[in-house]
């Protein structure tokens, strides 16, 4: 670890995702420049983050409470679960204003190459959450890659037998896209999850 109090932070900007050194230079020099009160709350915004945030106990949500607003919410449908990867998958969704059900965040995807099993990720919370009744609907809203495809076919394996519906989210062309320029697994996915007009 350097002395050097700039290269320290560009260090510790580096373990970020995506955020590699230069980067994290330029973030480290944009800091150093932003006026004492800015860069105290930044700190104590991520300090508060770590002492406050933790995992919603039913749908593993990031909350300060027990529970999170969306699970104690009584306007929300308790007989959907939505089921994704990753909080910030959940706020994405929540941005649409479409859907009114309630969640599931798995923490993860399956990856049994990284060592990723069902196991290491919140699928046993799902199936128990099915169990004790008054789901009818589970939508899979995992990521359409690899890791995303098995995981839901994984939990489709795993909940239908508990006389559960299951559902995929529907993949395809983005709005104001041209078909020409689409990838063939997108233009099939488009295809497969065409609906009536």
């Amino acid at each position: 670890m350097s002395d050097n109090v700039v290269e320290h932070l560009i260090e510790e900007l580096t373990r970020l995702p995506g955020i590699g050194r230069k980067s994290a230079q330029r973030l480290a020099f944009f800091i150093m420049g932003m006026p004492d009160a800015e860069a105290v709350s930044m700190a104590n915004a991520i300090i508060r983050l770590k002492e406050k945030a933790r995992f919603c106990k039913q749908c593993f949500n990031i909350t300060e409470e027990e529970l999170c607003s969306i699970c104690i919410d009584p306007r929300r449908h308790s007989e959907k679960i939505c089921v994704v990867e990753e909080p910030s998958n959940l706020i994405v969704i929540e941005k649409t204003q479409v859907y009114k059900g309630l969640y599931h965040v798995l923490l993860g995807a399956l990856s049994p190459i990284d060592g990723i099993t069902p196991d290491r990720i919140k699928v046993n919370e799902l199936i128990e959450r099915v169990k004790k009744g008054g789901v009818s609907e589970v939508i899979i809203a995992t990521n359409p890659n690899t890791k995303g495809e098995t995981t839901a076919q994984y939990i489709s394996q795993v909940i239908k037998p508990l006389g559960v519906k299951v559902s995929r989210i529907a993949y395809g062309l983005p709005i104001g896209g041209d078909i020409e320029f689409a990838d063939e697994v997108t233009l099939s996915k488009s295809l497969e999850g065409r609906n009536e007009m």
